[in-house]
């Protein structure tokens, strides 16, 4: 078994042992495998060990490297996970599948008119900036109804909410509130932990779980 098949495997494993410990369907929860700084033969062990949901962080390095991995394995889906410019909504539209950095009214302005141009929306994602950081990005909770309400107003179907906890600190709490908000406002998916944490984000209702270093291996 090469190197990539066992993490993923392992990964994978670790996912279904939290989704059982929580009562869960682990067939309910998309595991995303964080391919942003990878170049492609670094992805393509994963890919021939079954893998096929994909995050990157910007626009640009995927329109690099995916329409060629892309072409050779069908059945590949791409997930934005990053900060997106609202100049770079339409290039988003085009070749993602799912962005998960919906964060203000502009950027919703932005990628309404790219989808209605388009002909397609991708699934969509608020970020909310549930440890209150100002240097990180997402929408304040005290801001997430009203952003939401412009997402619908604007034609824009919201799917669910992401969420990066503080480092360095117990996410249990955070994973807990941004399950709570996605109730509270009837969104089904939660796009929560990476690496040190999918486990816990898994017991508290994770539904996409964004994994880097656990598929790909330490970076240099």
């Amino acid at each position: 078994m090469s190197d990539a098949a066992g993490r993923l495997a392992e990964v994978k494993a670790n996912i279904a042992d939290a989704a059982k410990r929580a009562k869960r369907n682990a067939a309910d929860i998309r595991l995303i495998a964080v391919s942003k700084t990878h170049d492609a033969d670094a992805i393509r062990p994963l890919i021939a060990a079954g893998q096929r949901d994909f995050g990157e962080n910007r626009v640009q390095e995927a329109a690099a490297k995916w329409p060629e991995l892309r072409a050779a394995t069908p059945g590949i889906a791409l997930h934005l996970i990053g900060q997106l410019q609202s100049n770079k909504a339409e290039e988003a539209v085009a070749l993602f599948d799912a962005i998960h950095s919906v964060d203000r009214p502009s950027l919703v302005q932005a990628l309404a008119k790219a989808c209605a141009k388009a002909g397609k929306q991708p699934q969509l994602f608020v970020q909310v900036n549930v440890g209150d950081e100002e240097q990180k990005g997402g929408c304040a909770v005290a801001e997430l109804p009203a952003l939401l309400a412009e997402a619908k107003a604007a034609g824009l179907a919201i799917d669910g909410l992401m969420a990066i906890p503080p480092a360095d600190i117990e996410p249990a709490p955070y994973f807990a509130l941004l399950d709570e908000l996605a109730e509270r406002h009837g969104l089904p998916m939660r796009s929560m932990g990476m690496s040190g944490d999918y486990e816990t984000a898994v017991m508290l209702g994770a539904t996409h779980v964004r994994v880097g270093t656990a598929l790909f291996g330490a970076r240099d």
